[in-house]
């Protein structure tokens, strides 16, 4: 699953399951309640997520002792960035481009359960590798 439709029909999925997830809790919770919350229904969709993956660092051909952790990695090919936030900032852009970067992943969604309508809270970014 590697063409733009396969990426562009699996964001379209997680987006569906975002949705459900702020439908039923609505704004104004932890992150982590979306994040486990979300976990559920996207399992339960049969699509494979890992939550709080560990991406190792590595820099200038050295493996660090530091990791970073991808909120939800789905089907290992989407990361999936989640905030509570009043607004996203460019920092949280930042923040999911340098991850899509590190994990060598492609396609990246940056979530804020924080917005009345989740949709004006979703951002897309594509890692041009």
């Amino acid at each position: 699953m590697k063409n733009q439709k396969d990426y562009n029909q699996l964001a379209s999925e997680i987006i569906a399951c975002c949705i459900d997830v702020h439908r039923e809790l609505g704004p104004g919770l932890l992150e982590s309640v979306y994040e486990e919350c979300l976990e559920f229904v996207l399992l339960e969709r049969n699509i494979k997520t890992e939550r709080q993956k560990e991406i190792p660092i590595h820099f200038k051909g050295r493996k660090l002792d530091k990791t970073f952790k991808l909120d939800l990695l789905i089907e290992d090919l989407i990361v999936l960035e989640l905030k509570t936030v009043e607004s996203i900032l460019p920092v949280h852009e930042a923040q999911l481009v340098s991850y899509l970067k590190l994990s060598n992943k492609k396609l990246g969604l940056l979530i804020n359960f924080n917005s009345h309508l989740l949709k004006d809270g979703i951002r897309r970014k594509v890692n041009n590798f």
